[in-house]
């Protein structure tokens, strides 16, 4: 099989590129913007035919350059910041750019697997259905979502779900996210500290109806997460928009716990004030609805979150930036 994996240096596309290798896959393309991040670090190890920076390959697209016997594409590429406010930025990056490589994969009959978000369900008023006929009607509370919803929108409005496949991941975590800044996951960003202070720093909550660290999210490990694109890899004509997260909501008071159990110490937990530019844009709650998921065959039996908290920690401690 050959491939193409934009963000293929990213978290998750790194992560499916091992997954990938795992199942004797390494004819791929791997398509990322590294500049002057660490994440060209994701690629050792991993086996893949070529690499393309993001700009050299869209120039290619365009010009209809790249090989035609490409059996996948699996667009991971994206700026997944959620407090990015360039809305020019994130429309051309991650609107526009998807239009135009669905564009080229629907051209040469190329399977099109890509990345949406939960991030486009907003605060949750309608729910977290991954149904066609609720996806119209949600309301992103920022550029990013926007941006992934847009994008389901296009597919949608121009009768093209039957020919992608796209993938609303919740809140991913695990290994390869170091890079990602601001926007690892608590896990990653807390964990040096948790082992130096013996604490971890969780948002107060700005809500009444939530006491602190009782906000609750999907947690979804990038174990199962691969796994389940894989599924779809496997079975390319198994198209739509999928929720990708567990189905099981906790808190972030349940993941410290399980994160300080893992590291055998007692959990102690100082709670702060969020930032007042982003109280107004603050998921409380997300749980992805898993029926459709269910629907198209996929029967995954997902890491309990303190297993998966604990596999991770394992992974940590060996790279710990202490």
């Amino acid at each position: 099989m050959k491939m193409i994996v934009t963000g293929g240096a990213g978290f998750i596309g790194s992560c499916l590129l091992w997954k990938l290798n795992q199942q004797g896959i390494s004819d791929i393309l791997v398509v990322d913007h590294l500049g002057g991040s660490s994440k060209w670090r994701n690629l050792q190890g991993k086996d893949f035919k070529d690499y393309l920076e993001k700009d050299d390959f869209l120039k290619l697209i365009l010009e209809d350059k790249i090989g035609k016997n490409v059996d996948m594409i699996v667009h991971l590429g994206a700026c997944t910041s959620t407090t990015c406010f360039d809305a020019t930025y994130m429309m051309r990056n991650n609107y526009e750019y998807s239009k135009t490589l669905a564009k080229f994969a629907f051209r040469h009959k190329i399977p099109f697997l890509y990345a949406s978000s939960a991030a486009t369900y907003g605060a949750g008023e309608l729910g977290y259905s991954d149904q066609d006929d609720v996806t119209p009607k949600l309301k992103p509370l920022n550029i990013y979502g926007y941006s992934k919803q847009l994008f389901d929108l296009w597919l949608m409005n121009n009768g093209l779900l039957n020919k992608a496949t796209g993938f609303k991941f919740f809140n991913v975590f695990g290994p390869n996210e170091y890079h990602k800044g601001e926007m690892m996951s608590v896990i990653a960003k807390s964990f040096d500290k948790i082992i130096k202070e013996r604490k971890i720093r969780l948002f107060k909550s700005h809500r009444e109806d939530y006491a602190d660290g009782e906000q609750k999210r999907d947690f979804v490990y990038v174990k199962d997460a691969v796994d389940i694109v894989y599924y779809f890899i496997e079975h390319p004509k198994k198209t739509g928009i999928f929720n990708l997260g567990t189905g099981c909501a906790h808190t972030w008071n349940e993941l410290a716990s399980a994160i300080f159990a893992a590291l055998d110490m007692p959990l102690r937990i100082e709670y702060f004030d969020m930032p007042e530019e982003i109280r107004d844009k603050y998921q409380y709650f997300t749980q992805a609805e898993l029926a459709k998921l269910t629907r198209a065959g996929v029967n995954h039996k997902f890491f309990k979150l303190d297993e998966a908290v604990k596999d991770y920690a394992g992974y940590l401690k060996e790279h710990a930036h202490l």
